[in-house]
């Protein structure tokens, strides 16, 4: 019944991008990405490169909207640079993030349809996150341990190239002191389509 039942969502998926996903698309859509995350700024003198991963519903309606809405939610996570640990008392520092977003992804006219769709997209976003921040020290320091709760609004800009069921996605995100870049790739699958 599974093998079924994801069998009729790929068919549908691909009956859907062989007609032109934005000029006739409605419906309802689950994607799950996965992808490095790359802190800049503040946040790079702490960290190293990190990973995540998100699932996202969006929807759209060419009869009344241009794009497609979208809310997503992840889970990213920093370890400590070893630099950082050779100049400072922390023997581990660690970032966890849960960022929950609400946005608009646009998508261009392909730039092929022959074989394959290659169409390219934006998007932004408004986020909130939620960071838990690991502070552990070296013995000799006599410092306590402790974990650090915060709460950051911000928003991302990303932009990349989607087949309509596999899409890859780099993005500027933004939060105070916490900025980085991230690359997804997303496979992105129907739930429900209007044709």
């Amino acid at each position: 019944m599974k093998k079924l039942l994801l069998l009729i969502l790929l068919i549908s998926g691909i009956s859907l991008a062989q007609r032109g996903p934005v000029d006739e698309a409605r419906g309802v859509f689950i994607a799950f990405g996965v992808g490095p995350r790359l802190p800049i700024n503040y946040f790079a003198n702490s960290t190293d490169l990190g990973s995540g991963f998100n699932i996202e519903l969006s929807y759209t309606d060419d009869e009344y909207l241009p794009f497609f809405i979208f809310a997503k939610i992840g889970f990213d996570q920093f370890p400590g640079s070893q630099d950082y640990y050779e100049e400072t008392d922390y023997s581990n520092y660690s970032t966890d993030m849960l960022p929950v977003s609400l946005g608009v992804r646009y998508y261009f006219k392909p730039l092929v349809e022959n074989i394959v769709l290659f169409m390219p997209i934006v998007e932004v976003s408004a986020n909130y996150a939620y960071f838990q921040k690991l502070h552990q020290f070296k013995i000799a320091t006599g410092k306590s341990n402790y974990l650090e709760d915060i709460s950051k609004f911000g928003f991302s800009a990303g932009a990349g190239l989607s087949m309509f069921m596999m899409e890859i996605v780099a993005s500027y995100n933004f939060y105070q002191t916490n900025q980085f870049l991230s690359v997804d790739l997303k496979v992105r699958l129907p739930l429900y389509i209007n044709l």
